[in-house]
């Protein structure tokens, strides 16, 4: 224990394992809730600090986040800051993504930024921290060491974090330490979803001693208006809770009791807000929860769970549910803390693991591809196409049109009738001649199909900006690497019945040429070497013959902005998606995916491969 004062920032772990920080008013929610202790039920609902943030809930017994509408369960943490630091002053530091929003900064990277500006710094590097980044006060913006690349920061105030003093713990587990200042009490939560769970956790708690019904708490007297208050969902009403326990769970005693009126607790219909109403039945021959067997158990967890659902009470879902039943994903969230609340074996507190590889392999395991020669291909510079002009190409694709129909060119959006509206170079082309593609019969100005080819990869082919139908062998622009493939003796999830071939991709960093966006500046190239997975059947055998073909074709990368990370010039995946994950599918990259193989070999087709592709290259 450490005896001091601190601001608790309460931060949540993305999935490049970097803690994030939720806002201030955020943190006094949760905060309040952890200080309250087990009694405010472990939950905390983030929808009724932030409306934006309405999917989450927070488990403080496992110290995870729940997102209850795609079921990703990331870890959560409390942290201590200097009082005098920025958490502290209620300041925010942040950067202005590709979107134009804005995004604030690590709680250390912000803090070591408002240190700088307090004392007047010119700028401050973070490399020290792990940042390639400079940030210049003069001109509030972010440089990249390494691209260069600039974008504006911003220095805003909000509310201060909250403060706590006395012993602090040093660890961030639940409940809080009960050595640490007291914090006002803090009002049960109404919601349905609560109320309930209070009241199936209050069953076992009293059947385990013998009573049947159920004798929920006093509310506690509201806290002092105070700017740090956590405030209440919109359109919540605090005072009356029971009136919400009345209009949304009157149906569950209506619905679940018709098949199980003698185990279900039911909900006494009166008020008072000196004496609150017992939840329950006042017969003493009505059995607790102890005396129900699994079953009536779980029936009476779905019954309830499909009255919440009903009336719009939001759920988590529960990753590791066990067993065959009839709740969908939708009602396993609610299902697994009830029939955890009854003693249960489902598990809310131990999050899936990402498995990215395969056990270890050795070089004996490994074997080559049947049909396949070799097990390595390499990609080298584009050999540039000559003798042929621009105008020489599009012939073969095209036919004159004498009378052009009365529409758009869909390039420069000019009446087809009407000479060409490009306004760039202009191709050696009269600007009111018009074309028709000979398979797809749409139709463009010349002047228009020049102008587009120039301004592509100018390897001979031409893609009809309509319907997107490939003319001739198109070609990328992906930088040299290799390209490795062989079979391991372990099954991918799913396909149990198969070996699995494993790609390993690997392209060094280098110096974009003439096809690439900035032509003569160098490129990074992240997460290499990249390992990907297909099952080793027939179907999958013959998705990698169609890669090693848009390999040769350099199709698989090429060179822009990341959408993960938001670099620039560097090496991306083409629209060819692959598997990255070996043992799991938590990222959505991994197995099982049913529908994976068919998805991959129609995004193969759209780039022009196809197994008639296969005889084109044997040619």
């Amino acid at each position: 224990m450490l005896l001091a004062s601190a601001v608790v920032v309460w931060e949540w772990l993305n999935e490049h394992g970097r803690w994030r920080p939720y806002s201030p008013a955020v943190s006094h929610h949760i905060e309040a809730v952890a200080r309250a202790g087990p009694r405010a039920g472990g939950s905390v609902v983030l929808g009724q600090a932030d409306s934006r943030l309405a999917p989450y809930i927070i488990d403080l017994q496992s110290m995870h986040q729940f997102r209850q509408d795609t079921g990703t369960i990331r870890p959560v943490r409390r942290s201590y800051y200097d009082p005098s630091s920025a958490p502290g002053k209620g300041v925010v530091w942040e950067w202005e993504n590709d979107s134009g929003s804005w995004t604030p900064y690590d709680m250390d990277v912000g803090i070591t930024i408002q240190r700088a500006y307090e004392k007047q710094h010119p700028w401050v590097d973070l490399s020290a921290i792990g940042f390639c980044y400079v940030i210049d006060f003069a001109t509030m913006g972010q440089i990249n060491r390494q691209t260069q690349r600039k974008r504006r920061v911003r220095r805003r105030l909000d509310m201060v974090y909250p403060l706590v003093s006395g012993t602090l713990p040093k660890s961030q587990s639940w409940p809080a330490s009960p050595g640490m200042a007291a914090a006002p009490p803090v009002p049960a939560c109404a919601c349905p979803q609560c109320l309930l769970v209070m009241s199936v956790k209050a069953t076992v708690s009293a059947a385990g001693s013998g009573t049947a019904t159920l004798q929920p708490r006093k509310a506690p007297p509201a806290p002092p208006t105070t700017p740090k208050a956590p405030t209440a969902a919109p359109g919540a009403k605090a005072p009356d809770s029971m009136a919400v326990v009345r209009g949304s769970l009157k149906p569950l005693a209506a619905q679940g009791g018709r098949r199980q009126a003698a185990s279900t607790p039911t909900l006494s219909s009166a008020s008072s807000t000196a004496s609150p109403p017992a939840v329950g039945s006042s017969k003493a021959s009505r059995p607790g929860l102890s005396t129900l067997n699994r079953s009536h158990l779980q029936r009476l967890a779905i019954a309830q769970s499909r009255v919440l659902i009903a009336s719009g009470v939001p759920t988590v879902p529960v990753k590791n549910l066990t067993g065959s039943s009839p709740v969908n994903p939708a009602l396993a969230g609610i299902t697994g803390i009830l029939m955890s609340a009854a003693g249960l074996p489902v598990c809310l507190t131990r999050p899936p693991k990402l498995v990215l590889h395969p056990p270890p392999v050795s070089k004996s395991e490994i074997q080559s591809i049947p049909g396949i020669s070799h097990t390595c291909r390499k990609t080298t510079k584009k050999q540039a196409k000559k003798g042929k002009t621009p105008e020489e190409v599009l012939k073969k694709y095209l036919q004159k049109v004498r009378h052009p129909p009365d529409e758009d060119c869909t390039i420069c959006m000019e009446r087809l009738s009407a000479p060409s509206g490009y306004k760039g170079p202009q191709p050696a082309v009269k600007p009111d001649l018009v074309g028709k593609l000979v398979k797809c019969g749409h139709v463009f100005h010349l002047h228009c199909l020049v102008a587009m080819y120039n301004n592509g990869n100018k390897d001979g082919s031409l893609q009809c900006p309509t319907c997107k139908t490939i003319y001739g062998v198109k070609t990328g622009t992906q930088p040299p690497g290799k390209m490795e493939y062989h079979i391991i003796p372990h099954a991918l999830p799913g396909h149990s019945d198969c070996k699995t071939i494993r790609i390993i991709y690997n392209i060094p960093p280098g110096v974009q040429g003439p096809e690439h966006p900035n032509p003569g500046k160098s490129f990074t190239a992240r997460g290499f070497p990249r390992h990907c997975y297909l099952p080793d059947s027939e179907k999958g055998r013959k998705v990698l013959k169609l890669l090693l073909v848009a390999w040769d074709r350099r199709l698989i990368f090429s060179i822009g902005t990341s959408s993960t990370t938001g670099e620039s010039d560097t090496v991306i995946w083409n629209e060819i998606h692959h598997k990255t994950e070996f043992g799991s599918n938590l990222t959505g990259h991994g197995y099982p995916d049913i529908n994976y193989l068919d998805n991959v070999l129609a995004e193969l087709a759209a780039q022009g491969i196809t197994e008639e592709s296969l005889a084109q290259e044997k040619d």
